[in-house]
């Protein structure tokens, strides 16, 4: 069974190498259980937590089959089918037909993406960090279409739709979620590395 946190990194590990890849699930990890908390899952936040560290798992080694290859890969590990159904829910609409319908795959599917321009807007900053990012900066970055072009702006804005939020809400609250784990994600990081 797929129980423990511990458990759940190793089962990343397993299919991921690429420090990009892992940098990015802890983030969203630590971005979901931050959201968990502050939305009044705080109960719900290991799992939370666990849906966001494992949401990309199949994507470095099987690109073409994101959001197919998963389940699979879930439950040879034991993990429960509502795991399985919010990690697939993720890609609904560009490489999976399961809608998100939980709070928390609406929270994952609009975060998501964004982690990935939040990021990519800290590295361009001085203090290469989230800790000084404004949403005003940020909303500068999202209109630049050739800025982290990889990072769709349709599935940004309609997460931000699905929660019933406005962009601008999206993104603060986004930005604050990194900012809470930026620390944990660079320790874990430097870890792994040695």
């Amino acid at each position: 069974m797929l129980n423990t946190r511990d458990e759940a990194l190793a089962l990343l590990r397993r299919y991921n190498k690429e420090p990009f890849h892992l940098q990015h699930a802890l983030t969203v990890e630590g971005v979901m259980r931050w959201y968990a908390n502050e939305l009044g899952y705080g109960q719900e936040a290991d799992f939370w937590a666990m849906v966001g560290l494992l949401h990309d798992i199949d994507f470095e080694q099987w690109p073409e089959e994101h959001c197919q290859k998963a389940p699979e890969l879930l439950r040879e590990a034991g993990a429960g089918e509502e795991l399985i159904h919010a990690v697939v829910s993720h890609g609904y609409g560009l490489c999976s037909d399961v809608e998100p319908v939980h709070e928390m795959e609406k929270v994952l599917f609009a975060a998501d993406e964004l982690t990935g321009l939040i990021w990519a807007a800290a590295k361009m900053r001085p203090s290469g960090s989230v800790s000084d990012m404004e949403v005003s900066s940020l909303k500068k970055k999202f209109k630049d279409k050739k800025f982290a072009a990889g990072c769709s702006r349709d599935v940004i804005r309609q997460g931000a739709e699905r929660l019933g939020w406005d962009l601008e809400t999206l993104m603060e609250r986004t930005i604050l979620a990194m900012r809470a784990c930026e620390a944990d994600v660079a320790q874990a990081m430097a870890a792994m590395a040695e």
